[in-house]
């Protein structure tokens, strides 16, 4: 593994990198990233909710070797957290998903790929090797062929799953979006979805094809009419299709692991229940991530470590235990260490890693990764762990509102 050799003094938490993100990212790109739905509470609580928590660390034990790895999709990942799929990385930076897919292939480290990425999605894999890990964030649209491509061409570049997103039947309201009546400067492109594709090559697009603003000029969101369902028509764009109202467990998710199987593992992001969780181990999905969107989607849920204990729980229950991760308002190794304590199995991390790309490309994205790393292994041998699977809650203490502690 390759670290950088020395510290950066002006970043060394992500709370500085953020910052320092926020003087090179314009309004437009900030308030993309880092917006929430309607007031953000529940974007905010994503975060807090780690405070609620602290560290039983034990001593006299001997930590002079720590192994932070984990193995996920066949691949020995050198800690238990990846790098979320998050759209349009070329906002931050020229460079985007490939200076992206460069440092997680430095740091040992699995990569999401979102849909609406402005990469494709060999060109992605081109930049991670063939040998490194990948998973594609698929949004399942109504008409299900354009969804097929996605799957076909993933399978030929080498991804291993599919994380289906199953929290946006609607669209959240996010307000500043709307006011700043987002959408791609011309230079840019969603480049997995092109006129006349096909699996094998992507042609050149016109700006007209790939607007996000919220007029969706040529093309249009489904609708109920009088005698059916009619489905979103025109070009594809985020508001117009990522949406899709008529998702079911028992048609899409056995469809989607005929489409998937057996090259790719078929994993469904966004469960914050254990109803849902039971309904994904009964269908057989080969792993959940407890997700809110990051906070963009259903404003006043569940903070996604709070909705945690009760995923893990009923997975738990079940003979067919699946994998369990968890992503949403991870800003310190103690919060992948906290996470892990209350069950997951592996974390997610998607702003930090934008402000890091938005910061200094590819560097800053390994300076985030870094970061992250270094902190969790600090944790882990400071409370007296050497391995990760033995990182259990009774490492945690929970505090109430009052201030008093209790054993979780």
């Amino acid at each position: 593994m390759s670290y950088p050799k020395a510290h950066d003094l002006n970043c060394l938490t992500i709370g500085e990198l953020e910052a320092l993100a926020t003087q090179r990212m314009d309004k437009l790109t900030r308030d993309y990233y880092n917006e929430g739905a309607d007031s953000g509470s529940t974007l905010a609580e994503n975060i807090s909710a780690y405070q609620k928590y602290r560290i039983r660390p034990r001593v006299l034990r001997d930590i002079s070797s720590i192994d932070t790895s984990v193995n996920i999709f066949g691949h020995k990942n050198s800690i238990p957290l990846g790098v979320a799929p998050t759209a349009m990385q070329c906002l931050a930076h020229p460079d985007g998903e490939h200076a992206t897919a460069r440092a997680c292939k430095k740091m040992d480290i699995v990569m999401g790929l979102s849909s609406f990425s402005t990469s494709t999605i060999e060109e992605v894999k081109e930049s991670l090797g063939t040998e490194h890990p990948a998973a594609l964030q698929l949004y399942l649209f109504e008409e299900r062929e354009q969804s097929r491509k996605m799957i076909q061409r993933a399978k030929k570049a080498g991804y291993k799953a599919v994380l289906l997103t199953v929290d946006t039947p609607l669209l959240g309201r996010r307000n500043l979006e709307i006011r700043n009546q987002f959408k791609l400067p011309k230079h840019l492109r969603v480049a997995n979805f092109t006129l006349g594709q096909n699996n094998n090559q992507m042609d050149s697009i016109e700006e007209k094809d790939v607007e996000l603003n919220t007029s969706t000029a040529g093309s249009g969101a489904g609708h109920d009419s009088s005698s059916k369902r009619a489905p979103p028509t025109g070009s594809i764009t985020f508001h117009s299709h990522a949406p899709n109202p008529t998702l079911t467990w028992d048609r899409d998710i056995e469809w989607l692991k005929q489409e998937c199987y057996p090259e790719m593992e078929v994993w469904v992001k966004g469960i914050a229940t254990a109803e849902d969780a039971l309904l994904a181990c009964q269908h057989r999905v080969d792993g959940i991530i407890v997700s809110n969107h990051g906070g963009r989607q259903l404003n006043g849920a569940l903070a996604t470590l709070d909705a945690l204990p009760e995923v893990v729980d009923a997975v738990r229950s079940q003979p067919n235990r699946v994998p369990v991760h968890v992503d949403g308002g991870i800003r310190h190794g103690t919060d992948v260490f906290k996470a892990l304590a209350l069950g997951a199995d592996f974390v997610w991390v998607g702003r930090p890693v934008l402000w890091g790309l938005a910061y200094k490309g590819e560097e800053g994205v390994e300076l985030c990764l870094k970061l992250l790393s270094d902190e969790f292994k600090l944790c882990m041998g400071l409370a007296g762990v050497t391995k990760v699977e033995d990182i259990g809650k009774e490492y945690l203490v929970k505090i109430d509102r009052s201030g008093f502690v209790s054993r979780l």
